[in-house]
């Protein structure tokens, strides 16, 4: 039988201290990670909880190198985020991305690059599949003019991302050359990201659940969804406001069997 691991990380709020300051508060991220490790336990995955405090660079990488040193090809990985995104510019790691930025998680101690995420997912053996969620902000490709909504924006203020930047920017420039010159040498992660906007999108936070989260919730109805991830991304999409689009992104080549299969199959 196939092994399934999955990794659940909910931020309500950052360290003020590496973050100038802000603290980044927000309200239903630590219950969107209790809900996405309870779907998952009932799927029949294994899952670890990461919240707010807990959720450093060194834990979330530390968990994931223990995931990819246990999980060989056929098992799956599922990950999820729930936080604030942030983008940091990259102008010296001869990236691809449009607007020459990189789109980040927002950990406790602090960003965390989409490369750096699909540097981890390329530590596992080949024919795992990894399956990541992130409700956040700027996530549509995060696995690698703000829009006007009624609800918290999960959103590192503007301000705040470039005075973090010009505070770190060499520490992000080594840290982006580091990035190209490894994604030059390795195999991209055959991964599947459904996220909860587009890359030039905010995602909202709730009372009780991020909107994203909250409507893949309500879509997948305790298991009740019958369709794979495609329709089940649609489905998702057909629930969300204009201002918010989730993404349906894959890098590498994800097996068209498991884009096929029931969402959470281990």
């Amino acid at each position: 039988m196939p092994t399934g691991l999955s990794l659940h990380l909910g931020l309500n709020q950052v360290d003020p201290t590496r973050y100038g300051g802000w603290d980044g508060q927000l309200v239903a991220c630590e219950n969107d990670a209790h809900d996405m490790a309870r779907l998952a336990a009932a799927a029949g995955f294994e899952p670890t909880t990461l919240l707010t405090a807990d959720s450093t660079v060194a834990n979330v990488t530390g968990a994931l190198r223990e995931a990819a040193g246990t999980l060989e090809p056929g098992d799956i990985l599922l990950f999820t985020y729930s936080g604030h995104g942030g983008q940091v510019p990259n102008t010296v790691g001869g990236d691809n991305e449009p607007d020459r930025r990189d789109e980040t998680l927002v950990f406790y101690d602090r960003e965390f690059i989409d490369d750096e995420l699909n540097r981890e997912f390329g530590r596992f053996a080949q024919g795992v599949r990894i399956l990541a969620f992130l409700d956040s902000c700027h996530s549509g490709t995060a696995i690698e003019l703000p829009q006007q909504t009624t609800r918290t924006a999960r959103l590192m203020p503007v301000y705040k991302q470039d005075e973090i930047y010009q505070r770190d920017k060499e520490f992000y420039q080594e840290l982006q050359r580091d990035l190209a010159a490894s994604k030059s040498q390795g195999r991209p992660a055959d991964a599947l990201l459904i996220s909860g906007c587009q890359d030039n999108q905010l995602s909202s936070d709730g009372d009780t659940n991020g909107l994203f989260t909250g409507t893949l919730l309500e879509v997948w109805r305790d298991g009740a969804f019958r369709g794979d991830y495609r329709r089940f991304h649609g489905e998702i999409l057909r629930r969300m406001p204009p201002y918010q689009s989730p993404n349906f992104y894959v890098t590498g080549q994800p097996g068209e069997e498991f884009l096929a299969q029931q969402p959470f199959t281990v």
